[in-house]
């Protein structure tokens, strides 16, 4: 379970692609896309995912949060905990 110290990065089994203000998270498996399982990110969330690159921690991320978008750190950080322990359930990012 990830806490606030934890640095997050991407799996690298998970295909990306940006469409707008959204991410589309796409598992493969053998060269093989699992199509059963694409995860949608909306315009914060794909905020998080661009945050997520292996050298910043849970912390530093909800302080971008809460300055590109104005809101309480006590919100933030319930928001991106919340998505970070969807996305480790889903393999989707490593620790």
């Amino acid at each position: 379970m990830a806490d606030l110290k934890s640095i997050l990065s991407h799996s690298p089994s998970i295909v990306t692609r940006k469409t707008g203000n959204e991410y589309v998270l796409v598992p493969v498996t053998n060269n093989i896309a699992d199509m059963n399982s694409v995860y949608t990110l909306n315009e914060t969330g794909a905020f998080v995912w661009e945050q997520i690159n292996g050298k910043r921690c849970v912390r530093e991320i909800i302080d971008a949060l809460t300055e590109e978008y104005d809101i309480d750190n006590k919100t933030a950080e319930a928001d991106v905990l919340s998505l970070i322990e969807d996305m480790s359930k889903y393999l989707i990012i490593n620790e």
